[in-house]
């Protein structure tokens, strides 16, 4: 069907509302250089009285954050009966949650690292000294400390050292009031995009990431020149081929649609641990899905054009 009338929805009210609408512009640009009309617009208060007033044909949603990606945007989409490209509100929901997506993969046959996921009322319950000692004890170092929600490596750190735990929970909680703590995985970090063609998921190749102090941060996302990328991965044949097909499984595990991009990590042995993903891939200038489009010599407007006309309608 041919494109009469795009949404690109960026922006919004998250800790990734920049990022957003980088991605938004980029995105947009894209679509522009290819003849095909859009509107970049904002999840603002006004966005519910523009999509009733003048109905687009499709949304290419790039919303970051909670809203961009726990599934309540898209169920305004559907509410209001627009179309759009990603996936599912339901299961956007089950990716967002990290501990969650960690259980349904593992299921799927995925390795991912062993890790457990408390709130901030725990540690203020149980005593945050008796707890961390608990979770040193069982997981050992180093460990890696994430929000259970949320994007772009906000509030996330490395722990080598057991002193060091405390304050990286702190800067967790920063953003999130439940903390994952995984067991963490020494190798080579990849991200594998996948994309769907006629219904079919299929992986682009993947992205080695270099990042500065062995943390891919959000400074080290999406400031240029911060961290180097290689693009095929430098992995053996075999596992190139497992962190592919890990990505698919992930895809397909967690009932996405359309697009998404998988972190994974690939250790000395070869062994490929899952460890998120997401349903609204960064599409800024740095980051890594249009670094993977590149790679596989496809054209990103082409691709973005695809995906919106097959929900088109």
């Amino acid at each position: 069907m041919e494109l009469g009338h795009v949404v690109v929805l960026a922006g919004g009210l998250s800790y990734e509302r920049e990022v957003s609408l980088r991605s938004g512009r980029r995105v947009a640009d894209a679509l522009r250089a290819r003849d095909v009309p859009v509107e970049l617009r904002d999840a603002d208060a006004t966005l519910l009285d523009t999509l009733a007033d003048d109905p687009p044909d499709v949304v290419f949603p790039v919303l970051h954050g909670a809203a961009g990606e726990d599934g309540s945007l898209r169920d305004i989409l559907e509410l209001v009966g627009v179309p759009y490209v990603g996936a599912r509100p339901d299961a956007c929901r089950v990716a967002w949650d990290k501990p969650t997506a960690k259980a349904v993969v593992r299921r799927a046959g995925l390795r991912t690292p062993e890790s457990v996921a408390l709130p901030k009322e725990i540690f203020h319950d149980l005593g945050a000294a008796s707890v961390l000692d608990r979770i040193l004890g069982r997981l050992g170092l180093p460990l890696f400390v994430k929000p259970t929600r949320g994007g772009s490596a906000l509030g996330a750190s490395v722990v080598r050292e057991a002193a060091d735990l405390s304050a990286a929970m702190v800067g967790c909680f920063a953003y999130g009031d439940t903390a994952l703590i995984e067991r963490h995985v020494t190798g080579t970090e990849i991200a594998v995009s996948v994309i769907e063609r006629d219904g079919v998921p299929e992986a682009l190749p993947a992205v080695e990431i270099i990042a500065p102090a062995q943390l891919y941060d959000y400074t080290a996302r999406y400031d240029a020149g911060d961290t180097e990328f290689v693009t095929p991965a430098r992995l053996s044949p075999d596992a190139a081929e497992r962190a592919t097909d890990a990505a698919v499984t992930a895809h397909r595990a967690l009932g996405l649609r359309d697009i998404s991009r998988t972190d994974l990590i690939v250790d000395a042995s070869g062994e490929v641990y899952f460890l998120e993903v997401n349903v609204a891939p960064g599409m800024t200038e740095t980051s890594l899905l249009p670094r993977a489009v590149s790679a596989a010599n496809l054209d990103l407007g082409a691709v973005c054009q695809d995906l919106l006309e097959s929900r088109a309608g």
